[in-house]
């Protein structure tokens, strides 16, 4: 113990204490599900400080609307019914993944239907809303989208990029052996494309052709200079994942040579988190406009009884859209049901964060993956008023000092761990914009890093404050 406390009166941590920046994007938490039984969810943020919420009902009949001034605050939103399916012909059945959107002083709705004589005829469809409120608004029948083909097609989705407005979507050729792939055409209106339309991805890899051939559900979100498009591919049950397309704003996107497709899913399911088939996804922004939002259907179960499309329990989930140094989106892992998880970067090392390393706690830049480096910020082990840093891709694992180090370990339910695991959240030692963890145990003591591992240790000076700080991300 002696010889612990003379190590820690000596430590001299690297590099400068000079503050780092205030993080540009603070962290954001929300609570999962946002809601239950709702898939292939959007959530549109306008200008008018609400955000609005449309999903695909299980009963695929009716296009449903919910709004509020925040994106938690939609779980308990009232939800409307903006349009109900025909009783008869076109739009008559299968109404599917419905978007909304606000484009020259009215909404849109894109949506896909099937008819009630042929349900699997699945076209896309849109309606127009005037008036302030989407939800009080008189909507009008724009009609189908029509394309190069009168085939299976659906997701339709719109965006700007440079002024020329896009309209992408998924479709069957109907000369390949195929489910669907991605399309994408300009605009000469809000229900209507103009000139011809270019394929952007084929699904051709083996975890885009689980179950069924698919590439589906575009969602675009801009970054950097640079347009992102993820997608959905294989069958709609655990297999579920997104992809990721890439090209540069400034180049002519409908030439697809100018597009990269990513080798490898970008979000797949999780059985450490219970999180399966996530997908269909959409982005919207935090309240404070600084944090991009994931927003996406899973399920909390892996096995499904009969046809997928047939399970109810799909349901909408959000969380935090990371970005990496080099401008490309991480998504992460699925989190965990209940609060999402953030990140902490150090006060005086601005580029790394707390993350975990063969369970060892340290400070790292370029983590990965990502979700090494996310704590869910938990009520203390030992009570209210205090907090436990929970990880995020190892559920019931927690930071916890061992011989003033710190560890990420299993919760064994004693009362020595739970005291261990347990914190005071304090206003940062060195900037109150800034948080700092006192031990709940060894009071005066916090966690810091010194040459880039975890202690919990008594500040005494300006650098050992600066190596207790952290931003939350």
């Amino acid at each position: 113990m002696a010889m612990l406390v003379a190590l820690a009166a000596c430590l001299v941590a690297p590099g400068s204490t000079a503050q780092a920046a205030v993080p540009d994007s603070p962290a954001v938490t929300y609570t999962n599900p946002i809601a239950e039984k709702r898939a292939d969810p959007h959530i549109f943020r306008h200008t008018d400080g609400y955000y609005y919420f449309t999903a695909t009902v299980p009963e695929y009949d009716r296009i449903v609307l919910r709004r509020a001034t925040t994106i938690q605050g939609l779980s308990t939103a009232q939800e409307v019914t903006i349009w109900t399916k025909h009783s008869s012909g076109v739009m008559g059945a299968h109404i599917w993944a419905p978007e909304i959107h606000f484009i020259d002083g009215k909404w849109y709705v894109y949506f896909a239907a099937g008819a009630s004589n042929d349900v699997w005829a699945i076209r896309m469809y849109v309606l127009e809303g005037t008036g302030s409120n989407p939800l009080t608004a008189t909507w009008a029948e724009k009609g189908q989208i029509r394309t190069q083909w009168e085939s299976f097609s659906l997701d339709a989705t719109t965006f700007v990029v440079g002024g020329v407005r896009y309209l992408a979507w998924a479709q069957r050729d109907p000369s390949v052996n195929n489910n669907t792939d991605v399309y994408l055409a300009r605009m000469a209106n809000p229900w209507t494309i103009t000139g011809t339309p270019v394929m952007l991805s084929r699904p051709t890899y083996s975890w885009e052709t689980v179950g069924y051939k698919v590439n589906e559900g575009p969602a675009v979100i801009q970054h950097g200079g640079k347009v992102f498009m993820s997608y959905s591919a294989s069958a709609t049950d655990s297999n579920y994942c997104l992809g990721l397309l890439s090209a540069s704003a400034s180049a002519d996107l409908l030439d697809a040579a100018n597009w990269t497709k990513s080798s490898t899913p970008v979000f797949t399911s999780n059985a450490a988190t219970s999180q399966y088939g996530p997908g269909h996804n959409s982005f919207t922004v935090s309240e404070d406009g600084r944090s991009d939002v994931l927003v996406y259907h899973d399920r909390s179960y892996k096995d499904i009884s009969g046809d997928p499309l047939n399970d109810p329990n799909r349901r909408t989930r959000v969380q935090k859209l990371y970005w990496n140094a080099d401008g490309t989106p991480d998504f992460g892992i699925p989190v965990a049901d209940g609060v999402t998880p953030q990140r902490l970067s150090s006060y005086n090392l601005a580029d790394r964060f707390i993350r975990h390393w063969e369970y060892r706690a340290r400070v790292e830049a370029g983590v990965s993956p990502l979700a090494d480096s996310q704590f869910r910020v938990v009520t203390g082990l030992t009570g209210s008023g205090t907090v436990s840093l929970e990880s995020a891709n190892f559920p019931g694992y927690y930071l916890r000092h061992k011989n003033f180090e710190v560890w990420l370990e299993k919760n064994d339910g004693t009362a020595r761990f739970a005291s261990d695991a347990t914190f005071s959240r304090r206003a940062g030692l060195a900037d109150p914009a800034g948080v700092s963890y006192e031990s709940y145990n060894y009071a005066g003591r916090y966690i810091r890093h010194y040459e880039y591992l975890l202690y919990v240790q008594a500040p005494s000076t300006a650098t050992d404050r600066a190596d207790a700080t952290f931003y939350a991300q």
